[in-house]
């Protein structure tokens, strides 16, 4: 089947989560997330990728009740941060982030990095969410497969994603392999790589070969890879080229020459070496 811009994946909790979104990190809380989310919104995007550290959880919910979309055609993915973790404090700043969002729900709520001794009970809290319907799924960002170990010891509910750094410049193996082994999805976050591989000539050329950009062909990748991908921009006009990939598909050539394209590049710490 053909992916569209509001194609999903059946997650382990047999949840379905758009493959595609937007990702609000970096963009700056007010008037710029609001009219970027409502600008996606518009132009078909239906899953938004946001955190209580972003600081701009009441704009993304602004954007989402203004867009005048029913509740239930969105998705709404968001993280508790590294200082709220711990059980009680996981269940205090998930309130904080609905009453921010102005939801009564939300679609995945992710613990946004595996903190040494709080792994577990942050776990639990998230469990209980997930029990009393808050949070419809619940799963883990840049966690490694020793970090996750330690929630498979206690857990009851297996992490459904981990979102982690992801592009053709970064396939993080070791991590992915372990993650589909334990049917745990995988969203990738800096997707397009911040633009620091935008004039690679491998990417310039399938991109030349496909008549799209260098950003779209990075997409792409992604998503036939079955990665959920979350590019970011507060640009109107690369809001609506990020969506303009579901008219294209990559060969098995190109997407060789694009897995070729590995480096270990990287923008943000490795999971492995978190403590």
């Amino acid at each position: 089947m053909a992916l569209t811009i509001e194609s999903r994946t059946k997650l382990n909790d047999g949840i379905s989560m758009p493959i595609f979104g937007i990702g609000v990190w970096r963009m700056e809380p007010g008037r710029q997330t609001r009219e970027a989310v409502s600008t996606a919104l518009e132009l078909g995007y239906i899953h938004i990728d946001a955190a209580s550290m972003y600081k701009n959880e009441e704009d993304v919910g602004d954007a989402v009740k203004q867009s005048g979309l029913h509740r239930e055609k969105i998705f709404i993915t968001t993280k508790v941060y590294s200082q709220e973790v711990g059980y009680d404090s996981t269940l205090e700043a998930c309130e904080r982030s609905l009453q921010k969002l102005k939801l009564s729900y939300i679609d995945l709520y992710l613990i946004h990095k595996p903190v040494k001794g709080f792994r577990q009970n942050t776990w639990k809290a998230l469990e209980k969410l997930k029990h009393e319907g808050i949070c419809r799924s619940i799963g883990v960002s840049n966690f490694s497969p020793r970090h996750l170990q330690e929630i498979f010891e206690i857990c009851e509910f297996s992490p459904v994603v981990n979102q982690i750094e992801m592009n053709p410049f970064l396939a993080q193996k070791t991590i992915a392999d372990y993650c589909r082994e334990k049917n745990i999805h995988i969203t990738g976050f800096c997707p397009l790589a911040r633009t620091e591989k935008s004039t690679d000539p491998t990417l310039v050329d399938i991109a030349d070969e496909c008549g799209k950009s260098w950003a779209q062909v990075m997409i792409r990748w992604g998503l036939q890879k079955q990665i959920t991908t979350i590019p970011k921009s507060v640009n109107a006009q690369r809001i609506r080229e990020n969506s303009e990939v579901f008219n294209f598909e990559l060969n098995e050539d190109q997407m060789a020459r694009l897995d070729g394209l590995d480096q270990g590049f990287r923008l943000r710490p490795d999971p492995i070496e978190l403590p």
